[in-house]
């Protein structure tokens, strides 16, 4: 069996920044412990699968380690390939996703995705977090009933550029990412982040669209507007453009495709 994938780094107009993912289109689906295997293979934050469906395509995301309910960065590099590799003529793509239908629109030089907002809630401080990064935050926060994603807010943006996460003590805590912020100060842009998930197999990914469900309104309630620039800076780096409109998250990005390929099983 020959099954084309495709790869693409997002939330970036150069090629070698932003978040890798790749997507495999697939006319039917696959056994799900194949799906991970090819996932795990790739080793890229995120390996996503689509299969076409009326008005649109069902998507799956898998990390080298696990299969995850929502993606940002590979859901804008499958719609970015989508639209310049496989023909996808459609203005508007429909995503029917384990998150529920997620709608991507082009936006210009900008591709818009239209996901569910989360907003978090504060949640106790815990010392094993504060073990765990080396560093004590202002607050911690998650959204009420979701163990998949926690804020934990600092004073400041060099404080999260320099924080060194003991990887296995991140793992250990019973969120199975998080999240590092603080105000955009002194980085051109209203705020920043990290994102660490060595429970998933991804000790920091390079810009995480989904994150920014529960970024969002946090800090349009922080900083009393709605639309903000985000820039996630980790190694590669990544822009962000977000929008809250009311219970659902705009954020706006580019791609670039690095490579088009076969896979032989």
């Amino acid at each position: 069996m020959q099954l084309p994938i495709y790869q693409a780094d997002a939330f970036t107009s150069k090629l070698f920044g932003g978040n890798p993912a790749a997507l495999v289109p697939l006319q039917q689906w696959l056994a799900d412990e194949l799906l991970q295997s090819i996932a795990a293979e790739n080793n890229l934050a995120e390996t996503a699968f689509t299969v076409p469906a009326a008005d649109g395509y069902e998507l799956r995301w898998f990390t080298p380690a696990a299969e995850v309910p929502l993606c940002g960065h590979a859901t804008l590099a499958s719609a970015h390939l989508l639209w310049t590799e496989l023909g996808c003529q459609a203005e508007v793509i429909r995503f029917f996703t384990r998150s529920g239908e997620l709608r991507v629109y082009c936006a210009g030089e900008l591709i818009e995705m239209d996901f569910p907002a989360q907003p978090p809630a504060e949640i106790p401080l815990v010392p094993e977090l504060v073990a765990a990064l080396g560093a004590k935050p202002l607050r911690t926060l998650a959204r009420e009933g979701n163990s998949d994603m926690m804020i934990a807010e600092f004073a400041d943006a060099a404080q999260v550029a320099e924080l060194q996460p003991d990887m296995h003590a991140v793992a250990a805590l019973p969120h199975r990412g998080l999240i590092c912020t603080a105000a955009g100060d002194g980085f051109g842009c209203d705020f920043v982040s990290r994102f660490f998930a060595p429970a998933i197999g991804i000790d920091e990914d390079p810009v995480t669209g989904s994150a920014h469900t529960l970024l969002v309104p946090f800090w349009a309630e922080r900083l009393d507007r709605t639309r903000l620039s985000a820039r996630q800076i980790s190694a590669r780096g990544g822009e962000l453009e977000c929008e809250l409109v009311g219970e659902r998250v705009l954020i706006r990005g580019r791609a670039v495709t690095y490579l088009r390929g076969q896979i032989t099983l």
